[in-house]
């Protein structure tokens, strides 16, 4: 189980100034990653550390990561927000 003061932390971390990477974030947060297990929770917050204009460049699909574990969290994401 997720800590509210966690979520709240993770939640104001994944709002990042720039609309693209918000309304792929702050939904993700509040309805994913509690139900995330471990690894993926921690590569999310991974993800959080890098930088804005590197996850622009993977969420519009111009490049992934080099990192294995930030490629999967990237995928993770866009799959939920991509029509198969």
């Amino acid at each position: 189980m997720v800590e509210q003061s966690e979520l709240n932390r993770l939640f104001w971390h994944s709002r990042r100034g720039m609309l693209e990477l918000d309304v792929l974030l702050v939904p993700f947060v509040k309805e994913v990653y509690p139900s995330l297990d471990v690894e993926n929770q921690a590569r999310y917050r991974k993800l959080l550390e890098c930088e804005d204009q590197d996850m622009f460049g993977w969420f519009m699909q111009r490049g992934e990561p080099e990192d294995a574990d930030l490629r999967h969290i990237v995928r993770m994401i866009l799959d939920r927000v991509q029509p198969k």
